[in-house]
């Protein structure tokens, strides 16, 4: 384990055990999450190559809303 995910766990270790589950949850889906991108990529390695494509293009036409980091 890196000393950065250790470091999360063991403040994690002051959660109630409520906010544990639910930080646990968080942590599990995006694991999921990860693994699906790496398995959609690997299928078709142009894959992010079009996406990005489509992007530029989105932005080009106006189409592209700016992200604010503020909001989740």
């Amino acid at each position: 384990m890196s000393d950065f995910l250790d470091k999360a766990v063991a403040r994690a270790k002051d959660l109630s055990a409520d906010q544990q589950d639910a930080l646990a949850a968080i942590i599990l889906e995006e694991i999921k999450d990860e693994k699906r991108w790496d398995e959609a990529l690997a299928s078709s390695p142009d894959a992010l190559e079009r996406l990005a494509a489509k992007a530029e293009v989105e932005d080009r036409r106006g189409l592209a809303e700016e992200l604010d980091p503020n909001i989740l």
